[in-house]
């Protein structure tokens, strides 16, 4: 079994995800999870955001990305994300001190495209 299959199914608290590692499927560092966005109507995680800021060579700028798009690797305590370098480079990303409007529905519909992801409230 490869230790990409061990993922863990129990409940975690938001604390022990936030400052994770987040990879590339070659185990590669890409940067780490800075915060984890809830919606308060549903209690469903909206999304993740990660900075990207070492790896993409742009300073620090974090990125929106759904929960949905990353794997948990349980054995090495860290989140894998199946997004090609290029396409990481090209992502709509957010300067840590001006936040977008999280209540935009269309901002939040892009984030969902641009990874390919189902919106969570659908």
């Amino acid at each position: 079994m490869s230790q990409l299959s061990m993922f863990s199914n129990s409940p975690v608290k938001a604390s022990s995800i936030i400052g994770t590692k987040v990879v590339n499927p070659m185990a590669e560092s890409l940067g780490d999870i800075k915060e984890i966005v809830i919606d308060p109507r549903t209690g469903r995680v909206a999304y993740v955001v990660v900075s990207f800021g070492g790896f993409l060579s742009m300073g620090e700028k974090l990125f929106a990305i759904p929960f949905s798009s990353f794997e948990y690797n349980l054995v090495d305590n860290e989140y894998v994300l199946h997004v090609p370098k290029d396409r990481l480079e090209k992502a709509p990303g957010f300067d840590p001190e001006y936040w977008p409007s999280m209540s935009d529905e269309k901002w939040n519909r892009d984030v969902y495209k641009y990874y390919g992801r189902s919106p969570y409230w659908e």
